[in-house]
């Protein structure tokens, strides 16, 4: 199989059956939120401990006339009077407690990250090869993420330890020729050794590309992975050159498309957009070449639909599945108001007393406001928390429920803060009579997700039932995005407008 032919293999599995795959990407997007579970822990446990030994009040007292806008000008003087003027606030709050908490919480969220990366994306490839197959991608990713999670983290320890070889060898040489033969010798050893070293780096990493591919495709662990990638690149330079190719190349459209996106409010849209077309695409392509070598490559026909009517379907259904969701889980929907209410309590109840020393204002943040850049924006981040938060569930409830506190957290603490509160609410109303139930939705997502997920790991229910359930998932954030897009241009065109009447 050449890559054209992969290529055109990857198009029509992803059109297939989007569902069966997609939502093992749309977890990889949950991880961060996952792993900062811990650290949003910490943070509460630290303003807990700083507020009950009484440094809380006294930082509050120091906040009042302290400047904390770091001056514009460079000047190195200017600064360190401004950090001079700051100490007093923050000297109370770093506590030995305070700062404990907040870096064994750093450090479980380094950790969880790692760990759930490896197991999303063993998932990942665990499911692309079974569709690449024709067979389920949803049971196969789960038996996947459980069986080879160690087995992927395994190769990216290898892969960095490698890297880190490579370039302290070739650091090495080019100083201890300096040394003995003089600049200049070392220079003209460094020239060469540069090439060298790229060289080395480069076919690491074409190695370890397909690794992933030959652990699932021939079932094996860390050793044999990298034995098999290696033999296929030496068996096949040119797909594999022309593969890397075409990765760097989205790679470097996908940068683009970001840089340019900070411009136009969508980067948040492009970030999401790379995760689940970009590496999905990626994935098959590679799977389906090494898989190709290996028989283990039957592919499927394209969609009976067009591309347009298939979209235009697909958003019917997600709006579908939305909407028979949120009528047959009204308690958990309520549960996810409470806990969204409750957090935006305590939001506004520990942002209160920094109340008049600290503020926020919506006209300020209105000032510049583009219409249509703003609604990409808020769009793009709008769906992405939907999105983690309601598969973030899949790690038993726990992230699902800290993203919803977090964010009504953050809500009543701007609400706290704001000086003109009738124009926060002014604004808000109208394109949050949308955007709040999504997020709910969203939540109650997450929760179901949790709860099948644990079901499932206890052996109470079959990994079809979760692999259900992530289908299920997928099309109600589907649903959800439909929302989402319609609250935001809401929140872009109308919402910063019509109240400035009165």
């Amino acid at each position: 199989m050449d890559l054209s032919t992969a290529v055109a293999v990857t198009v029509r599995t992803l059109r297939r059956r989007p569902a069966d795959l997609l939502p093992f990407y749309l977890l990889g997007t949950a991880v961060p939120t996952i792993a900062r579970t811990g650290l949003v822990l910490a943070l509460a446990g630290a303003y807990l401990h700083v507020e009950r030994s009484g440094r809380l009040d006294a930082a509050v007292d120091a906040l009042a006339g302290t400047e904390l806008t770091p001056p514009s000008t460079e000047d190195p003087e200017a600064i360190a009077q401004w950090a001079r003027g700051v100490e007093p606030v923050v000297e109370p709050l770093a506590s030995p407690t305070a700062v404990g908490l907040l870096a064994g919480g750093i450090l479980l969220t380094a950790l969880v990250a790692i760990l759930a990366y490896a197991a999303v994306s063993a998932g990942q490839m665990s499911a692309v090869a079974a569709r690449l197959r024709g067979d389920r991608g949803g049971t196969a990713g789960i038996a996947g993420s459980r069986r080879r999670w160690r087995t992927f983290l395994g190769l990216y320890v290898a892969e960095v330890v490698l890297w880190v070889g490579i370039v302290a060898l070739a650091g090495g040489v080019v100083g201890v020729t300096s040394l003995v033969g003089g600049p200049f010798a070392g220079a003209l050893v460094g020239l060469g050794v540069l090439l060298v070293a790229g060289g080395a780096l480069v076919l690491v990493r074409v190695v370890f590309a397909f690794a992933p591919a030959a652990v699932v495709v021939d079932d094996v662990g860390v050793f044999d992975g990298v034995s098999g990638a290696g033999g296929f690149v030496r068996a096949n330079p040119v797909d594999a050159a022309a593969y890397l190719v075409v990765a760097a190349g989205v790679l470097v459209a996908i940068s683009s498309a970001a840089s340019g996106a900070v411009y136009v409010g969508g980067s948040a849209l492009v970030a999401l957009g790379s995760a689940v077309v970009a590496a999905p695409a990626l994935d098959l392509v590679k799977t389906a070449l090494y898989g190709d070598q290996r028989g283990a490559v039957d592919p499927v026909d394209g969609p009976p639909a067009g591309l347009v009517e298939q979209a235009t379907d697909g958003l019917r259904r997600g709006w579908t599945e939305l909407t028979g969701f949120v009528w047959r889980t009204p308690v958990t929907h309520l549960v996810i108001v409470g806990i969204g209410v409750g957090a935006g309590v305590v939001g506004w109840t520990a942002a209160e007393p920094f109340a008049g020393a600290v503020s926020t204002s919506i006209e300020a943040r209105l000032v510049g406001h583009v219409p249509p850049v703003a609604a990409a924006a808020f769009f793009g981040n709008n769906w992405t928390v939907a999105t983690t938060t309601a598969f973030g569930g899949v790690a038993l409830v726990v992230p699902t429920v800290v993203s919803i506190a977090l964010n009504g957290a953050v809500l009543g603490g701007v609400a706290a803060l704001e000086v003109n509160r009738q124009a926060l609410v002014a604004f808000v109303v109208p394109h949050g009579l949308l955007e709040i139930p999504a997020i709910v939705a969203s939540g109650a997502v997450g929760v179901r997700l949790g709860v099948v997920a644990w079901r499932t790991y206890r052996g109470q229910l079959r990994r079809a039932a979760l692999a259900d359930a992530l289908e299920h998932a997928f099309w109600v954030i589907v649903g959800v995005g439909v929302l989402v897009a319609v609250a935001a241009v809401i929140e872009g065109f109308l919402s910063p407008y019509y109240w400035r009447l009165w």
